[in-house]
């Protein structure tokens, strides 16, 4: 019954024919089995982040001016958003990531 149930990367959710599991750095090689589902704890989050990171970018663009935060002094197009937040703010920002991180 445990050979049944033995961990390989080859029975990861992911793993699909015909790529089977990617893995073009090698990283998989030396990991465990724990190693490897921290891995890919890592990876969903970091991609969750990544599509709610383009969703807050196409609503800068959106509510460019009439927002209520900074007294909707941030204009322009949104990749210069960041650079026009008030000093303080990126740390605050960097601070809370860094939190979330450390909680995973």
């Amino acid at each position: 019954s445990t050979a049944m149930n033995a961990f390989t990367v080859d029975n990861m959710p992911g793993a699909l024919a015909p790529m089977g599991f990617f893995d073009p750095l090698g990283f998989a090689e030396k990991a465990d089995e724990k190693t490897l589902k921290r891995y890919r704890e890592a990876e969903v989050t970091h991609g969750r982040v990544a599509m709610l990171a383009a969703v807050g970018f196409l609503v800068g663009e959106a509510v460019e001016g009439s927002s209520f935060l900074f007294d909707a002094q941030i204009t322009g197009p949104a990749i210069t958003h960041f650079l026009q937040v008030p000093d303080g703010w990126d740390a605050l920002i960097v601070g809370f990531i860094a939190a979330a991180e450390t909680q995973r």
